[in-house]
């Protein structure tokens, strides 16, 4: 059989963001997923290659480049490509656009744990960082949350304008600590290397979800921050050795492993305790998750020829 091939615009006409999440809750309920991951650096660009292989649901390999001097040229700032093969044969099953399984892994990952762990009356909810990410929060956390209000905060306002013209009704703050704590829901996506949430900004009851950190040398939120709150990952085995804001408090002791109180994997304990909870979740992708999200894509563009 020829593999399918899946581009940005036709994949994503019948995607839906509650059904994408429930696909990786699905995922997480097979066999745990077999993970290799490749990280290369040089200076600030990075070349990131993951596999999965989940028994029942398949493989797939996702390679990512990131040149953060690529905007400044007029060129995006990620390149990549994703192939799922099938788990009976091996055969290629289907090459899938890049950032339409990015943008919904992404998105649908934090949306996923938000459901979890924010308050279901939660009504405030801030952007932090107005780049693509961004966007495709404010799609998500708009299905899950569709009474909710939105406010975005960047460093460069003229890109929190441009965001909000395309976003209805998205708000736009110009003092973080003042957005921090109004807001309910804090959603952070920036390429930020110093942390820009304080820990002494947050409030009872709110939800933060980290996206943007994806590197050793890279934070969005202080030491202070996790201490304050109940710390949840995506997946630990992805998280506690790459990711900065995880692998740094860890390394001084700052944190324990005991601190990360679940992943995907533990739904029973990925829960909120109490309204005054602070939970804070750390995204940090992962194969498997580009697996899940692919599937998805795949078998909802298959079941709409």
């Amino acid at each position: 059989m020829t593999a399918t091939a899946i581009s940005f615009e036709s994949g994503e006409a019948n995607l839906d963001w509650l059904d994408l999440c429930d696909a990786i809750e699905a995922g997480h309920k097979l066999p745990k997923a077999e993970i290799g991951d490749t990280f290369l650096y040089r200076g600030p660009d990075t070349m990131l290659s993951r596999s999965a292989w989940i028994d029942g649901l398949g493989l797939a390999v996702k390679t990512a480049t990131v040149y953060p001097g690529n905007p400044s040229c007029g060129k995006p700032l990620i390149h990549g490509s994703v192939s799922v093969f099938s788990d009976a044969d091996g055969t290629l099953d289907a090459t899938i656009d890049f950032h339409l399984v990015t943008k919904w892994k992404t998105a649908g990952d934090s949306l996923l744990a938000a459901r979890k762990l924010a308050r279901a009356d939660s009504r405030g909810i801030l952007i932090v960082g107005a780049g693509t990410v961004g966007r495709s929060l404010y799609e998500a956390y708009s299905s899950a949350f569709p009474d909710a209000e939105f406010t975005v905060w960047n460093r460069t306002r003229s890109n929190a304008k441009a965001m909000a013209a395309l976003c209805p009704g998205l708000r736009i703050a110009d003092d973080l600590e003042t957005a921090v704590k109004k807001a309910d829901i804090i959603t952070s996506a920036t390429m930020s290397t110093e942390p820009l949430i304080r820990g002494e900004w947050l409030q009872p009851g709110q939800h933060i979800d980290l996206i943007g950190a994806y590197r050793p040398d890279m934070r969005e939120a202080d030491d202070e921050a996790l201490l304050r709150s109940r710390i949840f990952v995506d997946s630990i085995d992805t998280t506690a050795g790459h990711i900065g804001e995880i692998k740094a408090p860890l390394s001084r002791g700052t944190i324990t492993r005991e601190d990360l109180i679940a992943d995907h994997y533990s739904p029973r304990d990925f829960l909120r305790l109490g309204d005054d909870d602070i939970t804070l979740f750390k995204n940090g992708g992962g194969a498997h998750l580009d697996l899940m999200a692919s599937r998805y894509i795949l078998d909802t563009y298959r079941a709409s020829q």
